[in-house]
């Protein structure tokens, strides 16, 4: 017979407990200091700092099996193209409609008279690619939303198709949803791509994206982000790893090469599109020959104003989406 007491360590007292790595997150009231207060009654791990992926397991706790992270929450588990997210930004969850359990203070929710469909992303359970671009739609600009559509059409992980079959009547977020996908373009190859482009197309400027630039024998020398219709002007969008030394030798070399085949290159950065976006519109107004329009920007800079790359639609954001009171004592979103 085996003794009970063979295996035991006996290097360690016995009244001494084995020490066990904490799970990501837990319910309930843990007298540890390994873990950190998330919300009520919900934990996560310190050491996993800040980590939203940790922050999301404490909330699931509290979900139902047919509920899911779902609007900006899920975008950002899934590692979309994003705005700028504001600090204060409420969790999004989706539930159904007859699901009597209330959420919390720093909790949207939104709930459905149907179950919708989710996908397990890193063990989090986030609404369908469509449904989440739907309930962005009612919580985002249109700039905001462009971003994340091209995003996902982009990387394939979706059709055209199944953003068009959640836009049905009556869903709240089916027309700016609708309104946003005409703009979309699944060449666009970054979020301030996206952004160059609707600045030209908001203020009535005909792009041809991922331009092709071709020298005289018919050889690629390279493809440009877009191409102003009707020019040889080429806008770029070029983010801060065009500084660095090794990739600054390797654009001037492409430069020369785009002069060669007649082309002109017009780079911009975040701040050109964010701050100074007329002198963008000036410069496209100038190759098609165009006289100076003041009120040309209007459209680009009244979405700008409304978008999450501003700081007024920061604010606004905030003031839409931040729930004053628990949701124990307001009526839910029905979709």
């Amino acid at each position: 017979m085996r003794d009970h007491h063979e295996g035991q360590d006996h290097t360690r007292p016995r009244h001494e407990e084995p020490m066990l790595k904490p799970v990501g997150a837990l319910r309930g009231h843990p007298r540890s200091a390994a873990y950190v207060r998330e919300s009520h009654g919900i934990h996560r791990r310190r050491d996993l700092g800040d980590d939203l992926t940790a922050a999301l397991h404490a909330w699931q706790l509290l979900m139902p099996n047919h509920g899911s992270f779902t609007g900006l929450t899920s975008a950002a588990v899934r590692r979309w193209w994003l705005p700028p997210i504001p600090k204060g930004t409420p969790v999004f969850i989706a539930l159904g409609l007859d699901d009597p359990r209330p959420m919390r203070m720093g909790v949207r929710t939104s709930r459905h008279t149907r179950p919708i469909g989710y996908d397990d992303f890193e063990g989090l359970r986030c609404a369908s690619i469509p449904e989440t671009l739907l309930a962005c739609a009612r919580a985002v600009s249109l700039i905001d939303l462009v971003v994340m559509i091209d995003c996902v059409l982009h990387l394939q992980q979706c059709t055209v198709k199944d953003i068009e079959a959640v836009i049905r009547p009556r869903r709240p977020g089916a027309k700016a949803l609708k309104r946003a996908l005409a703009y979309a373009d699944d060449a666009s190859e970054s979020a301030y791509e996206t952004l160059l482009r609707l600045l030209h197309v908001l203020c009535g400027i005909d792009v041809a994206t991922q331009y092709v630039v071709r020298d005289e024998d018919g050889v690629k020398v390279a493809r440009a982000d877009l191409r102003i219709v009707g020019t040889p002007d080429l806008p770029e969008y070029d983010g801060d790893e065009h500084e660095k030394a090794p990739r600054r030798v390797k654009d001037r070399r492409r430069d020369r090469a785009i002069e060669r085949a007649g082309y002109v290159r017009r780079g911009y950065t975040a701040g050109d599109v964010l701050h100074r976006s007329a002198s963008v519109l000036r410069d496209a107004e100038r190759s098609l020959g165009l006289p100076h329009d003041p009120e040309r920007i209007r459209p680009w800079l009244d979405e700008l104003r409304k978008s999450l790359f501003s700081p007024s639609g920061q604010a606004e954001f905030l003031r839409r989406t931040t729930p004053r009171l628990p949701e124990r004592a307001r009526p839910g979103r029905i979709d």
